[in-house]
């Protein structure tokens, strides 16, 4: 091989990400038709997101709640047009990923918000569970400690677990920019995982803030699971959680596997930047399905019986039942 070829070889299998003109140069037929099915998944995702946007403006009345349920449901289309776009210009990776990293902290807060949410907001939740003991035996902090002790359900409570996702809402989003100014400036470098680097410190309190949200979350879900049981919350946490360990876990596994070498360069591609490549079309494919799941159980219409049944009971009080004596037009829109 000349000397010009090695050279030319060693540029693309570099560190760096390759232009968009590159890659677009070098599609062949079958790059070029599996471009096109993922550029129209992903756009079909947003089309049915923005039909139940519209659903959600017409049927839900404007309140913290349908905020709340448009911020959830738009998770998998937001990650999906991300992956989209880094998929055709990887040099825009870094931001791609902010988006999607500070898009999932606001979400997880909503999706807490949306729970409490069903039962008509802070006071009728406090309502509904006062006297009630809140286990903190739930992953990913204390599953394997059933001996904790339990708390009373009380306003105090209820701050400090919605603190415990805000405080994600707020430092990932602050993270990643400072981490952006860092890569603008040449100083962060993602591969970098040593002790004196910006990187290794910058993931570690990512990690433990995401472990605290995560973990709130979970104690509020296990809290609530058995009264939205028929408002489908189970497959609703289900299919947010999957969406977080995919973008996550997956871009994690491929990325530590093309750092190890067995992922091969391929030009105008380095390993890391097709480990990349693959995560980002794996993930249209992920959230399209994701966002078609999402319909079943963010989309549904109810009549004036049904919602009277799917509606969370609240706590019996002087040996009656204190049912809501009204339900507004928009508020048997359940969805």
């Amino acid at each position: 091989m000349s000397d010009g070829a090695n050279q030319s070889l060693e540029i693309y299998c570099g560190s760096s990400p390759p232009r968009a003109v590159d890659i677009l140069k070098n599609l062949s037929v079958s790059s070029i038709i599996l471009y096109s099915v993922l550029t129209l998944m992903t756009l079909v995702a947003n089309l049915v997101y923005f039909e139940e946007v519209i659903y959600l403006l017409r049927n839900v009345p404007a309140t913290n709640r349908r905020t709340t349920i448009m911020w959830v449901s738009g998770v998998s289309s937001v990650v999906a047009t991300t992956s989209c776009v880094g998929m055709f210009i990887p040099l825009a990776s870094m931001i791609t990923d902010l988006t999607t990293v500070v898009y999932f902290a606001i979400a997880f807060h909503k999706f807490q918000e949306m729970m409490i949410e069903e039962f008509g907001g802070d006071e009728a939740f406090l309502k509904r569970f006062e006297n009630t003991p809140m286990t903190f035996s739930t992953g990913p902090c204390c599953c394997c400690c059933p001996c904790l002790p339990t708390a009373k359900t009380s306003r105090r409570l209820m701050f400090l677990l919605k603190l415990g996702t805000f405080q994600l809402a707020f430092l990932r989003p602050v993270l990643m920019i400072f981490t952006l100014v860092l890569w603008v400036n040449g100083t962060f470098i993602p591969d970098d995982f040593s002790s004196s680097g910006p990187a290794l410190w910058i993931n570690i309190s990512l990690g433990v803030s995401t472990v605290f949200a995560l973990w709130s979350l979970s104690i509020v879900f296990y809290k609530v699971k058995g009264e939205l049981k028929n408002q489908k919350i189970m497959p609703k946490f289900l299919l947010f959680k999957i969406s977080f360990i995919l973008n996550q876990l997956q871009a994690l596994i491929i990325n530590i596997t093309a750092s190890a070498g067995s992922i091969a360069c391929a030009p105008p591609f380095s390993p890391v930047a097709r480990g990349a490549y693959m995560n980002q079309q794996l993930l249209i494919m992920e959230m399209f399905l994701i966002t078609l799941l999402s319909q079943i159980y963010y989309r549904r219409k109810y009549n004036g019986q049904e919602t009277d049944e799917t509606r969370p009971a609240v706590k019996p009080q002087n040996g009656r039942n204190d049912v809501h004596d009204t339900i507004t037009e928009g508020e048997s829109s359940n969805v």
